[in-house]
């Protein structure tokens, strides 16, 4: 898509990166709670909170109204991503580990990492601050989807995920830091981050867990 047209269809890339986001996110949301047998509501509601909690977060950060609350247009984006998980699970066995979900769930990490880091850097914070709010906006929306499924959240186990954020909204700072576009620092978080995630699922990238460490000592 070239330049032009992106910026007619979403605007900038902030737009861009969090209409992606949204539907993305919501529809590996919804599919947790189909696997999980949720009624019709409580799909449309863990798809919707991974969708905004992590964008909420983010702008409760930057002392701003949530965009959610702002307009419209968010919460249909979001619902579009709910009616594809039900649409997913009408055709697909198991939608929540097919191939689509996975990368849909790259994608949308992806995405709001990105959306995260050109957030932070418009409100002047420092480079842990890029780093750490393009975190949140990127696996905050999941954690609490864990939260309203009741298990632990995804974020904290030994599977390669947030990490990607991480490197992503490193990847937008040290871009930036070269004197290079915002748009070419988006395009670098997002390639990072989601070439990263989609590596870790690939190749099955896990960090250690404290008692491997003690196993490899001893």
């Amino acid at each position: 898509m070239s330049p032009g047209l992106a910026a007619a269809l979403f605007g900038d890339p902030f737009a861009a990166m969090n209409t992606v986001g949204l539907v993305a996110f919501a529809l590996v949301g919804s599919s947790k709670a189909i696997r999980e047998e949720f009624d019709l509501l409580g799909i449309v509601v863990v798809g919707l909170a991974m969708a905004f909690a992590g964008g909420a977060t983010r702008d409760l950060l930057v002392a701003r109204v949530p965009l959610a609350l702002q307009s419209p247009v968010e919460i249909g984006l979001g619902l579009v991503g709910v009616a594809l998980a039900i649409g997913l699970n009408a055709v697909l066995s198991a939608p929540e580990t097919h191939p689509v979900t996975l990368v849909s769930d790259a994608v949308g990490l992806a995405a709001f990492a990105t959306a995260g880091a050109i957030v932070a850097t418009e409100v002047g914070v420092s480079a842990f601050g890029v780093v750490a709010i393009a975190t949140i906006n990127a696996v905050g929306g999941g954690a609490f989807a864990d939260i309203l499924l009741d298990r632990a959240p995804f974020i904290l186990f030994e599977d390669f995920y947030a990490s990607c954020a991480v490197l992503g909204g490193a990847a937008y700072w040290a871009v930036g830091l070269i004197g290079a576009s915002g748009g070419t620092a988006a395009a670098a978080c997002a390639v990072v981050t989601v070439g990263t995630r989609l590596a870790a699922v690939t190749y099955g990238w896990n960090l250690p867990t404290a008692q491997a460490l003690e196993l490899q000592r001893e």
